[in-house]
């Protein structure tokens, strides 16, 4: 059975399990890649601890860097299975073109912004005199990959749209296994610091970027690369950024709180508070990475059979995909409050970073199990092009709800405010997500009904 027909007719377990299995281990590897750059960071003697924090500095900008990245990736893979599930392999091609267009097209408009104004930026997002050194060494870097970062990511989502999840997963995994070995090479072997994690980070991402290019005009894809293909096509541009607004939104919404978080935790722990903030988000990443990859996994079963208009499909793979996150969360919960110390020890000895960072998850993390249900439903809105409705799910759990509870909980309550905030927007993004669901649900039931 081909890829394209197994995506309509193989049973919805044995889809998941085959698109999303690699997706997960690549976000795994991933997260694994992240802490361990986060880990080495936060182990540089006499500065770890400023470091790591620097570091906390950076995460609303690279959010935003990723969230053109996801966006754009995810909005051109997302019109290629479709088009693939119509039978339209040559629009399925023009898109792919289109999409590395833009992606080039956003990587050099970064970049020329990180070159100009990066200080600026960086102190925006709380950076402090003693931190601002650490942050901009770091994404400094990160801005001079964008140009090859951008592209790269989205011809590896394109690989696992076009049907071969497989090599889309292997070379993730292995790009970040370079990643760990170049790690300490760069940060302790050439004495780079800092520096040297991000210029780990961005080698890595020439490799899957040169990988993929090579897999999509060499290589055995079904899809092919054409030179002539790739430009900013006004018809194609308007498909993905209509299905990319929702990703984008919600990496947004993501660097967005980051900045919000970074200011208020500035004011009720300083520099520290945001170094703790940084290994509990790293810590919730780590078991948060296989529902990305879930999601992955299921966007792609979800929008070949919306294209091929198969509604039964569509729902069971979203309710497996939850049922799967939710049993993955609710054993990362467990393990975060059996062994705070180790999560924790794992980004720094600092005693009293250490004891703020183990508040911190034991008050942050305790809504974790119900996340899946918040962005799998999202994501499932957006794979059956439902802009508008994906985009106001996606921005309830990082930014409507989010927000204005983390703005004037910590007015009552100081710090533990702080980290109270986010469990208070999971449960209300979740009951929000649910209701939209079963109107969806009731609506294509009855929709099947009339025919």
């Amino acid at each position: 059975m081909d890829n394209q027909r197994a995506l309509k007719e193989e049973r919805i377990v044995s889809l998941l399990i085959k698109y999303s299995v690699p997706a997960i281990l690549a976000m795994m590897v991933t997260s694994l890649y992240n802490t361990v750059d986060r880990a080495f960071i936060g182990s540089i003697k006499d500065v770890g601890a400023l470091a790591i924090s620097g570091l906390g500095v950076t995460m609303p900008l690279f959010t935003i860097l990723g969230a053109f990245c996801v966006a754009i990736a995810i909005g051109g893979s997302t019109n290629i299975s479709i088009k693939l599930g119509e039978g339209n392999k040559e629009e399925a091609e023009e898109i792919l073109g289109s999409t590395v267009a833009l992606e080039l097209a956003v990587s050099i408009a970064i970049l020329l912004v990180g070159i100009f104004f990066l200080d600026d930026i960086l102190y925006i997002f709380g950076a402090s005199n003693h931190t601002i050194k650490y942050a901009r060494e770091y994404m400094s870097v990160i801005f001079a990959g964008a140009w090859f970062n951008l592209p790269g990511f989205a011809l590896n989502s394109a690989i696992r749209a076009e049907g071969n999840p497989k090599l889309a997963a292997k070379m993730m995994i292995i790009s970040c296994i370079l990643n760990l070995i170049l790690d300490p090479i760069f940060i302790f072997g050439f004495g780079m610091g800092i520096r040297g994690a991000a210029v780990g980070t961005v080698i890595c991402q020439l490799v899957v970027c040169l990988w993929s290019t090579h897999y999509f005009t060499l290589g055995k894809s079904n899809l092919k690369l054409k030179l002539k293909n790739i430009k900013l096509d006004k018809n194609y541009l308007k498909l993905i950024v209509v299905i990319a607004l929702t990703p984008f939104c919600m990496e947004l919404a993501a660097g967005s709180i980051h900045l919000v978080t970074n200011r208020v935790l500035k004011i009720y722990g300083g520099d520290l508070a945001i170094g703790a903030m940084t290994a509990v988000t790293s810590i919730s990443l780590m078991f948060l990475m296989p529902v990305f990859g879930l999601s992955q996994g299921m966007q792609t079963i979800i929008a070949y059979n919306h294209g091929a208009k198969q509604p039964e499909r569509t729902k069971r793979t979203l309710l497996l995909a939850i049922l799967a996150a939710t049993i993955i969360l609710t054993i990362g919960c467990i393990l975060i409050k059996l062994f705070p110390k180790v999560f924790v020890g794992i980004f720094t000895k600092d005693s009293e970073l250490m004891n703020l960072a183990i508040n911190g998850i034991n008050i942050n993390l305790i809504t974790l199990p119900t996340i899946g249900i918040s962005i799998l439903g999202a994501v499932y809105f957006q794979s059956i092009g439902s802009a508008k409705k994906s985009m106001l799910l996606s921005l309830l759990r990082q930014v409507i709800i989010l927000i204005p509870v983390i703005l004037l909980v910590p007015k009552f309550y100081g710090l533990n405010g702080v980290w109270a905030s986010q469990p208070i927007a999971d449960i209300g993004a979740m009951v929000i997500v649910m209701i939209f669901l079963a109107k969806e649900f009731k609506k294509k039931e009855s929709m099947v009904e009339n025919i």
